[in-house]
């Protein structure tokens, strides 16, 4: 076999936390993603497809409980819309949100919210203003008859609504006429380093101030009821993740809303803060005996701020995970916050009162069948707001079709993306079929997401398409994320062929053989196996699997795994755990086939993960997963 040097690689990486299983489609043209041509990327994205969330409000009535045909829904029902914030609209703050709108209207709104909303595969923060035209504004927003008109919307996009930048937005606030949120789109450099950070942009000027200071990672801004304070949950300078993912390390800060500045630690250990009023905020966090629950924070009338001189106490009691809370400015009755009780499947949204120390179920009496997040009440503590699933789970019809394939927004030009609702997807040589994994079940469906079929009943995961033999597909049969010794095999299956000739074992020892890929001639197999006690790969004839032919590529106490061919069929990239066997660390390693060449390629960094490598179409580029951005949101 012949050997050549590696040519230069770009490498494009996804999030591993929420995309992962990354492919390109082989049979794009050559030159992309940075050249004359194009490729598409197809990728699963964990859950994903089961969100379309949107953003709900109940009213609060003292001594009454909320109904079905109270709640409120406040965004347009097609978009992903979610951390919802009612702003306090002084003149000139209302003027220059309107302003930014098509429509002039001068009328007030009847309601309006700030939020996040993902379109096109992008997050952006939107305003809209609801406006009853000469109708009760509260029914408006209810469930409405097929007859009635919807009701007037305006929609003025803030901030992430261009095409250049690809970032996650979160948790924006109105503090006068500046929007605070959270964004990622400036890199840190700094591998497993998260991209959060806080911003202010003005609404007059479109001018954008970077509040975090760099070195730092902040989340979940909020500002205080006066606007001098943000506080927000964060690693502070020189720390930073950890690896986890349930509940983050992080501590509370403060500093001045105007610059950034006089930055100073508040409480150790806690997150999601809210405040009362200058003096006064909520956080939560996990208690050590187990329980999520709602903490307050009471600043000093006098002298510095630091954690000693800030008084902590718990306000929720355990038996009951509380978390997020939300506050109005001045409220000193009741905050809102997620809950999760023991009896329940479901995060739902409760007032807790301050003064009777006990809570106050809202959303499970509306709809108790699907999870309620991140709840916030408007300035007047009239309303709360959060966001659920849509759906008919109250009586409404969902306007959004769960998608099995989507076509998202590039960054690049010339490279095409498309999500898909399931696993492991990968484009067939022709480019015309994509095949992917359901966990259980192996799924063929046309490359537009029409003609879907079954083609696998079994627990599998992975696919790949021989690039000779039509309609052939390759995936490993078996338990997922199991030992060395589980009983795994790799299996091939002609799509195209009878049924009783569709089905054919390769490996014959079921020690965890997995993640199949094809060479680019069609005649070998590189694969993981754990026969020796460790999971290390293996190439075998791709036609008659171990019987015609077995050969051993790695060799050691450590885990390589999710293989992958280049297109000339010189490199083997890999997934390997090599440097920290066992720890859950992986880095990318390049092999040629006959064993020689060994070459680390990337790795996200001390202790990450960057897995599932696969080639472009023209060998120059790999895209993979990685959690090389760290925790986003």
């Amino acid at each position: 076999m012949k050997i050549t040097t590696l040519p230069p690689f770009t490498l494009c990486f996804f999030l591993w936390l929420h995309v992962l299983f990354a492919r390109f489609d082989g049979s794009a043209e050559h030159g992309g993603p940075n050249g004359g041509g194009s490729s598409s990327i197809i990728f699963a994205t964990l859950g994903r497809s089961d969100y379309a969330f949107d953003i709900f409000a109940l009213p609060i009535l003292p001594n009454q409980s909320p109904k079905p045909t109270d709640e409120l829904k406040l965004t347009d029902g097609n978009s992903v819309n979610f951390n919802g914030h009612f702003p306090s609209l002084s003149p000139p703050a209302s003027s220059s949100l309107l302003s930014l709108s098509p429509d002039q209207s001068q009328s007030p709104p009847s309601q309006h919210v700030i939020y996040v909303t993902e379109r096109n595969g992008s997050s952006s923060i939107y305003y809209d203003a609801v406006y009853d035209d000469g109708g009760d504004a509260v029914r408006s927003l209810r469930k409405r008859s097929a007859l009635e008109a919807p009701p007037r919307r305006v929609q003025v996009p803030l901030v992430g609504s261009g095409k250049s930048v690809i970032s996650m937005k979160d948790r924006p606030s109105l503090s006068g006429e500046n929007l605070i949120y959270v964004s990622t789109h400036e890199d840190p450099g700094v591998p497993r380093a998260s991209w959060a950070a806080v911003y202010s942009a003005d609404l007059r000027t479109g001018s954008t101030r970077r509040l975090t200071p760099y070195g730092a990672a902040d989340y979940s801004p909020a500002v205080s009821p006066s606007g001098f304070w943000t506080a927000v949950a964060s690693y502070g300078e020189g720390s930073g993740w950890g690896g986890e993912v349930e509940e983050l390390g992080t501590d509370v800060y403060v500093f001045l809303t105007r610059d950034g500045s006089r930055r100073v630690k508040l409480v150790e250990h806690g997150g999601w803060p809210c405040w009362v009023d200058d003096s006064t905020l909520f956080f939560h966090r996990r208690g050590d005996d187990g329980w999520w629950s709602v903490y307050k924070a009471t600043l000093p009338s006098r002298g510095p701020i630091s954690t000693e001189s800030v008084v902590t106490q718990r306000v929720t009691p355990p038996g009951v995970h509380a978390f997020t809370p939300a506050t109005s400015p001045g409220n000193k009755d009741f905050i809102a916050v997620a809950t999760r009780r023991p009896d329940s499947s479901y995060r739902h949204i409760e007032l807790f009162d301050l003064v009777k120390n006990e809570f106050r179920e809202l959303t499970r009496l509306v709809s108790p069948n699907t999870h309620h997040f991140n709840p916030f009440i408007s300035p007047d503590s009239g309303r709360v707001g959060y966001h659920r699933c849509r759906g008919d789970d109250n009586g409404e019809e969902t306007q959004s079709p769960h998608l099995l394939l989507e076509n998202l927004q590039s960054p690049v030009a010339g490279l095409s993306l498309f999500r898909i609702d399931g696993s492991f997807p990968s484009f067939s040589s022709a480019g015309d079929r994509i095949a992917y994994v359901n966990m259980p079940g192996v799924y063929v469906v046309n490359r537009d997401g029409s003609n879907r079929r079954e083609v696998y009943s079994g627990m599998a995961f992975s696919s790949s398409w021989d690039p000779v033999r039509s309609g052939v597909i390759y995936t490993s049969t078996g338990p997922t994320f199991a030992t060395e010794s589980t009983d795994v095999d790799v299996i091939s299956i002609n799509v195209d062929g009878d049924d009783k000739l569709r089905v054919k074992r390769l490996t014959t020892n079921g020690k965890n053989n997995a993640f199949p890929a094809p060479s680019p001639d069609g005649k070998w197999i590189v694969f993981r196996s754990g026969r020796s006690g460790h999971k290390n790969l293996y190439i075998m004839d791709a036609v008659k699997g171990e019987k015609g032919g077995l050969y051993r590529l790695t060799d050691g106490p450590w885990s390589d795994t999710m293989c992958n061919w280049s297109p000339d069929g010189e490199w083997i990239a890999f997934a390997s755990d090599r440097e920290n066997p066992g720890s859950g660390s992986f880095s990318l390693y390049l092999i040629h086939p006959n064993g020689t060449g060994l070459k680390k390629l990337i790795q996200s960094g001390s202790g990450g993960r960057t897995n599932h490598p696969y080639f472009s179409p023209d060998g120059k580029s790999i895209v993979f997963t990685s959690d090389y951005a760290a925790v986003s949101a």
